[in-house]
């Protein structure tokens, strides 16, 4: 071996030293106690409010006489709730049986005869709670797509150009506080008059909460982005002025960046209003969802009625948090400030 290969190894050797010799001084000055401690406290003081919510709702459901029996407390919510994993394993069982006795049935009759019409049919079960939730979860989703891609536009011009802003601000202050109510009656009447297919892709229910959803949760976005975009760093602007940059890098790479954080605070408040209309538009329309499952249960009226609706409500508001903590992940991942603060 050479000297100087030998340098070099010995080199490499020593930084890889002086960097281990670091990490063990820098794990040597973190206070772990404190850092033990305070994740402890992050665990404990959810727990202990729960516990609290729980033994409350336990005294107070014991207390109160409904038409349809006492009210529900924690116990019983619990219980229904396993009942209904129960229905929809019994109804996906179901449906295996249905689709292997069709193929059986099709089998042996192209046995028989080879040039024999064979029939498929779709299994048309009724729909259990978990499919009520995964409708609800991919209309609202829907929705909110065609929101941003609407929204998100439009703040980026209204921030960048003052005139536009002007022009538009009414429209958007006169719809912002529309009411879903008000807005489902005429997407309903729209969409049966211009969606008309022998063989449609979607079905009308689904179309007509999915635009009701995005005409109701697209405003927050649009001020929050409007917002952003025009509290932009003038120096920033000022740069790509004298590095002469495109329209779209300047979007791309100043306007963007920098009004992400208000951009998705819009984002976030506006999923949370759409999950929030959705609910009630499918109440309304009787449109498949978690809340067309919450009025069939009302209309029923039987004695598990109450504990089974309970059960949607905390699986709507469990949902609702899911989606705001996707939208908080997502919006750390294209952040360009690392070390901000994102609650």
């Amino acid at each position: 071996m050479s000297a100087r290969a030998e340098t070099m190894i010995n080199n490499l050797r020593s930084d890889k030293l002086s960097k281990l010799v670091k990490s063990v001084k820098s794990l040597k000055d973190v206070n772990w106690k404190e850092k033990t401690w305070s994740g402890l406290r992050q665990l404990f003081l959810p727990v202990t409010a729960i516990c609290v919510f729980l033994a409350l709702w336990a005294i107070v459901a014991s207390q109160i006489q409904t038409s349809l029996g006492q009210l529900p407390g924690p116990t019983q919510v619990w219980n229904q709730s396993l009942t209904l994993l129960d229905e929809h394993n019994e109804e996906r069982a179901k449906e295996a049986a249905f689709y292997e006795r069709q193929e059986k049935r099709n089998a042996k009759k192209l046995a028989a005869n080879p040039d024999a019409k064979v029939k498929i049919r779709t299994y048309t079960g009724k729909p259990t709670f978990i499919d009520q939730i995964g409708t609800s979860i991919i209309t609202v989703v829907t929705g909110f797509i065609l929101a941003s891609i609407i929204a998100i536009p439009i703040g980026i011009f209204c921030g960048l150009s003052n005139s536009i802003y002007q022009a538009l601000n009414p429209l958007i202050q006169t719809f912002k506080p529309v009411s879903p109510l008000a807005w489902l009656p005429i997407v309903t009447m729209i969409v049966s008059a211009v969606y008309v297919s022998d063989d449609p892709a979607f079905s009308k229910s689904f179309l007509n909460s999915a635009i009701t959803v995005m005409l109701c949760c697209m405003w927050p976005t649009i001020i929050n982005t409007t917002v952003g975009v025009n509290s932009i760093d003038s120096d920033l602007i000022n740069v790509g002025r004298v590095l002469r940059l495109n329209w779209y890098t300047k979007i791309l790479k100043i306007v963007l960046p920098s009004s992400v954080p208000m951009m998705f605070a819009g984002l976030r408040v506006s999923l949370g209003i759409g999950w929030m209309v959705l609910i009630a538009a499918e109440m309304l329309a009787q449109n498949p969802g978690l809340g067309k499952f919450v009025w069939d249960e009302f209309q029923n009226g039987s004695s598990n009625s109450l504990a089974r609706i309970m059960v949607a409500v905390f699986a709507i508001g469990l949902i609702g948090f899911l989606l705001d903590r996707f939208m908080l992940v997502l919006q750390r991942s294209v952040s360009w400030d690392r070390t901000a603060t994102i609650r």
